[in-house]
């Protein structure tokens, strides 16, 4: 009941002519627009850690608290302490992270300290035997929620390389979050639920907050998109952006691997008058995927759209703003493991001051960053020099699912090369060379010793095996109570 009527009071506050545009948005991305909030752009962890830190030491009721990353260093031992002081004050503190994301980061010293100070801990999606490739799917979201009251959604982790080492000549990486105040607050609460349900016992339904409870805070309409595996409501979302912008797109990426679509989209509103602009690292934690990157921007410059690499340390926001009233920010990359393979969480802001605001930001960011031209004979080239990614500063490892999006890169450049469908451009060449040396070693490999690859094999093959029984085992019995269920409601109606 409450739903309906914050979907009425959304459509009263708009314009009839609009009515049928948020409709579309609102199936489109699987989220209502929520009016009746106040919102905050944060820049950074010198605005947003602060801005966290503040939030959780005035707690009085709940934290919740998930993120994809919590290193263990002196930064993630920081935001511990402050869980810790809480729980013992008797705040129901939960903290999700991701498997995946905590491998190398974080031990598990560092997550029984936090069980042990009354802090609840779930791990999400750890392997299994029954889903040998489960694993894939990531919490990759970040978000903070406190008392039903304030929360926060961002692409920060926590970690020492957001603040950056000054002393050391090391930048803090760039990224940008929200603070979030009135009723979408129950949106990202009952995200965080969803999420925390998967990695065990659900929360109580008297637990969640709901509109009712929930007072005005402002007057900014916000959707909150939480995407979770193969519903992809954001990437329609970001179709749907593309296609109807009519003077601006500024985009902003840590991890681009756009898909066919996608980029043809991108394209048509280039060539349609559209100022189409994308602002990507110069620079990696995941090095390969600058040259990913990379190799997708000549289709999007010879359509006019005008590509940026940053200059400094790592960018690792993930943000849009179109027309100078539409933003987007949240945890989202502009890959198929964001769009479709993983769980994520974004909000998109209609509002004017907001949206100019992020308009500003990303001007501003420009001046830090590199436009890439066409040269005259059409050869990507920068027109200036891209600052290298500080030493010290680079991750070893990254999300399984931007390592898949790289994998759909690279299959499409391959299958490029064999079907000559597309020209290739320079940028690809890296990749065509990497291809075929792991072709050469693969086929070494099997000729001289062939138990290397039969073996691994053959270990998969009876994992996916297990697996398919353990799964068709427990859809029978499932199958049998049902059955069982429906006969006991029939005798009992007799």
């Amino acid at each position: 009941m409450a739903d309906k009527r914050l979907r009425e009071d959304a459509r009263a506050a708009i314009s009839p002519m609009r009515t049928l545009a948020e409709q579309a948005f609102s199936r489109t991305a699987g989220a209502p627009l929520v009016p009746g909030n106040r919102i905050r752009l944060l820049k950074d962890a010198r605005e947003n850690y602060p801005a966290w830190l503040e939030a959780m030491c005035s707690a009085t009721q709940t934290i919740h608290f998930e993120s994809y990353i919590i290193y263990d260093d002196d930064v993630g031992r920081q935001f511990a302490d402050v869980l810790i002081a809480k729980a013992r004050e008797g705040v129901r503190v939960r903290l999700l992270y991701d498997w995946m994301g905590g491998v190398g980061k974080a031990s598990s010293r560092f997550w029984r300290g936090l069980t042990a100070g009354g802090v609840e801990v779930r791990c999400f999606n750890p392997p299994r035997v029954d889903s040998p490739l489960g694993w894939l799917s990531r919490n990759h979201r970040k978000s903070i929620s406190v008392d039903h009251r304030v929360a926060f959604v961002t692409g920060l982790c926590v970690g020492r390389m957001w603040i950056g080492e000054p002393k050391r000549g090391i930048e803090p990486w760039r990224d940008t979050g929200v603070e979030v105040r009135g009723p979408a607050v129950v949106d990202i609460v009952q995200a965080f639920a969803q999420a925390w349900a998967e990695a065990g016992i659900p929360l109580a339904a008297d637990e969640l907050p709901d509109y009712d409870s929930t007072p005005p805070a402002g007057d900014v309409m916000v959707r909150v998109v939480a995407s979770m595996p193969n519903v992809a409501g954001l990437y329609r979302l970001d179709q749907l952006i593309a296609a109807v912008a009519r003077q601006t797109l500024w985009l902003t990426d840590a991890y681009f691997v756009g898909t066919t679509s996608y980029v043809q989209t991108l394209r048509a509103a280039a060539m349609d008058g559209v100022d189409v602009r994308l602002l990507v690292p110069g620079s990696s934690d995941i090095p390969i995927f600058v040259s990913l990157s990379r190799a997708g921007y000549r289709p999007l410059l010879e359509a006019g759209v005008r590509v940026f690499e940053w200059n400094g340390s790592m960018l690792h926001a993930k943000t849009a703003v179109a027309d100078g009233r539409w933003a987007r920010v949240g945890s989202s990359n502009l890959n198929v493991a964001s769009w479709i393979g993983n769980w994520e969480l974004d909000v998109a802001v209609e509002e004017e001051t907001f949206a100019q605001a992020m308009q500003e930001m990303y001007l501003d960011d420009l001046t830090h960053a590199t436009e890439i031209v066409l040269s005259e004979k059409q050869r990507i080239r920068p027109s200036g020099s891209p600052v290298p990614l500080p030493a010290g500063s680079r991750s070893r490892s990254g999300s399984a699912g931007r390592v898949a999006a790289g994998a759909l890169s690279v299959s499409n450049t391959i299958g490029a090369a064999m079907t000559n469908r597309r020209v290739l451009g320079p940028a690809e060449a890296k990749i065509m060379v990497c291809a075929s040396l792991v072709l050469l070693t693969i086929a070494v490999l099997a000729t001289l010793w062939p138990l290397l690859l039969v073996v691994p094999l053959t270990l998969c093959a009876v994992w996916l095996a297990i697996a398919f029984l353990i799964q068709a085992y427990r859809l029978h019995r499932a199958a049998h109570g049902h059955a069982h269920n429906l006969a006991h409601d029939a005798d009992n109606t007799r």
